[in-house]
């Protein structure tokens, strides 16, 4: 098995688990126990390894670094949501 085979399979595995926190984030009622600093640092963490990968062209992190971005933004965007629907009015 190619070295790429084996990161393109580590990738995958990665980014399922990712979004299987995500589907269960959203769809609890609430989003205490997750906290803002998780996804901003990593996202922050994320387009570093974006930059580094692409500067090293190794398109296995490029795609799979972008992909983790991506579930940060929208596991960003499931809690403000549900912070702000808990608000009282």
């Amino acid at each position: 098995m190619s070295p790429d085979v084996i990161g393109w399979l580590a990738s995958a595995i990665l980014l399922a688990t990712l979004v299987r926190q995500i589907q269960k984030q959203a769809s609890t009622p609430e989003s205490e126990g997750v906290s803002t600093w998780l996804f901003l640092g990593q996202m922050a963490a994320s387009l570093g390894f974006v930059l580094y990968s692409w500067l090293v062209e190794n398109w296995v992190f490029i795609v799979t670094n972008s992909l983790i971005l991506l579930t940060a933004v929208v596991g960003q965007i499931v809690m403000w949501k549900k912070k702000r629907a808990s608000k009282p009015s």
